[in-house]
C-alpha cells in the first residue's frame, strides 16, 4: 500500500521533532552517543587492519599506510584499536544509561540499584490486600518492598471526619482510607505521608480537612469521575501498585451492639457511631446490601497468588469489604493462598476481650463461610499498650484453618504490626504454600 505524501510529511516532522529533543543542550546524552559512534569506528578499523594484514603483505599507498598505522607492529596496532574502541563503547554505554535513567531514580539510589529493584519487584507475586484504616497502610508499607504487583482493596464505609464531610457534601466515596494507601505505596512515602496527613487548622470551608482528602477529591473533579481520579492520583504519586475501592456505591455501615442488657441489641447507623456508642459489636451490615463491587477489585482477587485480609478494625475495616457479595464470592473462588492477619491488640469499643478464635468466628458469622487457609497472629507482646487495649491471644478452635504465630508487633508503635516483620512472614508462608497447604 502506497503511503500518502501527507503521511510521509507527518512522519518526517515527528522524526525532526524527536531529533530536536535529543539535541537539546544539557541533556548529557549527545557526548555519549558520539562516543558510541567513535568506539564503533575504532573497532571497525581494528578489524579492517586485521583483514588487510591477513590478505596483503603491505599497504598499497601512503594514505592507506597511515590509516592502518602500518608503522606500528601488527599485533600491537590491532590490539590498541580493538581495546580503545571496546573501552569507549563500554564507557559510553555506561554513562548513557546513567543519563537516561537518572531522572527516574530521583537521586535517592544508584541507577544499577534502581534497575535491579525494578525488575526484582516486577517479578514479585500477585498480592491483594483487603481492609482499610491504619492496618492496611502498615501492611502495604512492608509488601511494597517485595512486589509491585500489589493491589489494595479498600473499604468506603467511612463517614466521619474530613472523609465524611466530603462524602456528604460532594457525593463521592470517602477518600480517607484510600489516601492513606496511596501515601503508603508512594515511592517518597515519608514526605507524602506528612503532606497527605496534614490537616488545616483554620480557614473557612477547609478547617479540619486533610490535604490528602482534598487532593484525591480534586483529582476526581479534574478527571471527571472518582474512579479515574483515583487512578491518576496513583500515577502522579508513582505508587508501587494499585489502590481500588471495594465499591463505588454510596453505602452506610449499620450495626447492632450489645448494651448493658445482654438480651437487647441496640441498632446504630454509620461507622463512626459503631465505634463511639458504648456496647460490644455483635453484627454489622451494609445499607443497601445488594451493591456492585468495583470490577477491578474482583478481577484482582481472581488473579491473585496471595490474598491478605487485615490487619485492621475487624468490624469497620475488614468486614465491610467482605460483606459485598461479589467481593466475597471472588475471595472464595480465588485459587490464591488466603491469609487473615489478626490484630496484635484488641480495639476498645469494637473487639474488647477478643481472642484470635473470636475474630475468625465473627468473620464466619457474618459471611457464612471460612475462606482463609491460615491465620497469622502475633506471638509475643512488644512494649506497653495504651489503656483499654490488651494483647490478642487465645487458641484457635479445631478446624481446617491453620494458625501461625510470629513475632509481628512493632515495639515503637504500641498495638500495631511491624511492616517488615509482617511482610516477611507473609512471603514466607507463600513460599512454603505447597508444603503447608496442599491443594
Amino acid at each position: 500500500m502506497k503511503k500518502s505524501p501527507e503521511g510521509l510529511a507527518d512522519r518526517l516532522k515527528s522524526w525532526l521533532a524527536l531529533g530536536k529533543i535529543w539535541l537539546t543542550p544539557g541533556m548529557g546524552v549527545k557526548r555519549w552517543l558520539i562516543g558510541l559512534v567513535t568506539g564503533t569506528l575504532l573497532v571497525g578499523l581494528g578489524f579492517s587492519v586485521f583483514m588487510l594484514d591477513l590478505y596483503r603483505s603491505r599497504p598499497e599507498s601512503p594514505v592507506l599506510s597511515a590509516l592502518v598505522l602500518s608503522f606500528i607492529p601488527r599485533p600491537i596496532r590491532i590490539a590498541v584499536l580493538l581495546a580503545a574502541g571496546s573501552g569507549l563503547i563500554g564507557f559510553s554505554l555506561w554513562r548513557l544509561s546513567y543519563a537516561l535513567l537518572a531522572p527516574f531514580t530521583r537521586g535517592r539510589r544508584k541507577v544499577p540499584e534502581a534497575m535491579a529493584a525494578y525488575y526484582r519487584l516486577g517479578r514479585g507475586p500477585q498480592v491483594v490486600a483487603i481492609g482499610g484504616g491504619t492496618g492496611l497502610s502498615i501492611l502495604l508499607r512492608g509488601l511494597k518492598q517485595r512486589t509491585t504487583n500489589l493491589t489494595a482493596v479498600v473499604t468506603v464505609a467511612d463517614d466521619g471526619g474530613s472523609s465524611g464531610r466530603l462524602r456528604r457534601s460532594l457525593g463521592i466515596p470517602p477518600p480517607g482510607d484510600l489516601r492513606n494507601c496511596l501515601a503508603a505505596l508512594a515511592e517518597d512515602e515519608a514526605l507524602l505521608t506528612q503532606l497527605f496527613q496534614y490537616r488545616f487548622a483554620e480557614g473557612d470551608g477547609i478547617h479540619g480537612h486533610a490535604f490528602g482528602n482534598l487532593f484525591v477529591t480534586a483529582m476526581a473533579g479534574v478527571t471527571g469521575n472518582f474512579e479515574t481520579g483515583l487512578a491518576e492520583a496513583g500515577r502522579v504519586l508513582s505508587i508501587c501498585g494499585r489502590v481500588f475501592p471495594s465499591t463505588l456505591s454510596n453505602v452506610t455501615l449499620e450495626g447492632e451492639l450489645v448494651g448493658e442488657r445482654a438480651d437487647a441489641l441496640q441498632r446504630v447507623s454509620g461507622e463512626n457511631q459503631i465505634t463511639s456508642v458504648p456496647g460490644a459489636v455483635w453484627r454489622v451490615w451494609l445499607e443497601p446490601e445488594d451493591i456492585r463491587a468495583y470490577p477491578g477489585a474482583v478481577q484482582a482477587l481472581l488473579s491473585a497468588e496471595l490474598i491478605v485480609a487485615g490487619p485492621g478494625s475487624l468490624f469497620t475495616s475488614v468486614l465491610p469489604n467482605l460483606l459485598i457479595r461479589e467481593i466475597r464470592e471472588a475471595l472464595v473462588a480465588s485459587r490464591a493462598l488466603k491469609i487473615y492477619v489478626c490484630n496484635v491488640a484488641t480495639q476498645p469499643g469494637e473487639t474488647d476481650g477478643f481472642s484470635v478464635g473470636d475474630h475468625l468466628e465473627a468473620i464466619q458469622r457474618h459471611i457464612g463461610v471460612q475462606p482463609f487457609h491460615a491465620v497469622l497472629a502475633n506471638a509475643k507482646p512488644a512494649g506497653s499498650l495504651p489503656e483499654g487495649m490488651e494483647w490478642v491471644g487465645g487458641a484457635l478452635p479445631e478446624g481446617r484453618v491453620s494458625v501461625f504465630r510470629e513475632d509481628l508487633a512493632d515495639g515503637g508503635n504500641a498495638g500495631h504490626h511491624d511492616p517488615q516483620k509482617l511482610a516477611a512472614a507473609l512471603m514466607d508462608l507463600l513460599a512454603r504454600r505447597a508444603a503447608l497447604f496442599p491443594m
